[in-house]
């Protein structure tokens, strides 16, 4: 990857450091200080705080960065170099390339013009990497509005990132846009809508968005997205249930029934259970062969001069054998048995 990096200007005017972060803070049991004025006092404080972190984080970044690379060309190729020197600072390799990742986003939406870097101070910290991880245009949307002045939090950044989904998506019905460019409907909600109705088989897409059509408000929008994501849920867990394979089972039909008696959450929860129930089977039958693997052959490295192995041995038999028996209890009074059989419909020993 192509790194690219501002110029030094450009980096001082984004990142001006102050020198001293000695609050005279407000004293919280003087009553002659407006209640508005001693909020704003650390209202300020506190985004003095955020923006010293985010520049700290992304010069953190930078300086692993160089690190990294000079590894790169003067190390042993194994990069212990880099890695002694995250240990003596107890920085950890994921710390380590997250400020990495975000020093390079720093410099690449600077770079691309994409950021204007004298806007970096209106974000917050945790609003910066997040705008990081967004796509171009929502990136740009968020750029525009730190470069107008705005103070950029994850509200703002999930905000921008709602609208753009919501407004360029083919999926949502003309009409639903319409109302969120109006204000009628926030984007917030239709946001989610779109996310689920990506998933959506062409089949199941279209009932969706007629009914969306017909009925464009807020609590349709909220219940279609409930219902996608059940749908969602339904068809995702019954192409894994093997179980269903050995049944002339229309899923389909099934689907239909479930929406008729509006209990489709409750029919894509048991279909999601039934996979984890196979799942967990699949894991038990292996980790039980592997069990009688290793008993096996400790009973063989073992004789009459490790008495405890044995015993050992012996109190772990019953996890071996054909029938499992587990007690749910430390009292012992529940006590749950499994039998193992083979499609032969033997133990496979």
């Amino acid at each position: 990857m192509v790194e690219l990096t501002p110029t030094p200007e450009a980096i001082t005017a984004a990142l001006e450091i102050p020198a001293d972060l000695n609050f005279d803070l407000p004293d919280p049991d003087d009553e002659e200080i407006q209640e508005h004025d001693f909020q704003q006092q650390l209202d300020n404080f506190w985004q003095l705080c955020e923006r010293f972190d985010l520049q700290t984080e992304i010069w953190r970044g930078r300086i692993l960065r160089s690190i990294r690379d000079r590894e790169k060309k003067g190390g042993d190729g194994r990069g212990t170099g880099f890695m002694n020197w995250l240990k003596q600072r107890e920085i950890s390799k994921t710390q380590a390339y997250a400020l990495i990742q975000l020093a390079n986003s720093a410099d690449s939406l600077i770079a691309d013009g994409q950021l204007d870097p004298s806007s970096i101070n209106n974000f917050s910290k945790r609003a910066f990497v997040d705008t990081a991880k967004s796509a171009p245009e929502v990136q740009k949307l968020i750029s525009d509005a730190a470069h107008s002045g705005d103070r950029i939090t994850r509200r703002e950044v999930k905000q921008l990132a709602d609208e753009w989904t919501a407004m360029s998506s083919d999926l949502l019905p003309d009409v639903l846009k319409e109302k969120a460019t109006d204000g009628s409907l926030p984007t917030r909600h239709l946001a989610p809508l779109v996310k689920e109705l990506e998933k959506m088989p062409d089949v199941h897409l279209e009932a969706l968005q007629k009914e969306a059509i017909a009925t464009p408000d807020v609590d349709t929008v909220k219940y279609l997205t409930t219902s996608a994501r059940n749908l969602s849920k339904y068809l995702d867990s019954a192409a894994k249930v093997q179980t269903l394979k050995a049944f002339p089972l229309d899923i389909e039909l099934a689907l239909e029934e479930a929406l008729r008696l509006d209990c489709l959450n409750t029919a894509a929860d048991l279909l999601k259970q039934a996979t984890q129930l196979e799942q967990c089977v699949a894991k038990l039958f292996t980790t039980w062969k592997r069990l009688g693997t290793l008993s096996d052959r400790l009973y063989v490295d073992t004789g009459a001069s490790t008495p405890n192995l044995r015993s050992l041995l012996t109190a772990i038999e019953s996890l071996t054998q054909e029938v499992i028996e587990v007690p749910l209890d430390e009292g012992g009074e529940n006590t749950v048995r499994l039998r193992i059989i083979t499609d032969a419909g033997q133990s496979p020993q």
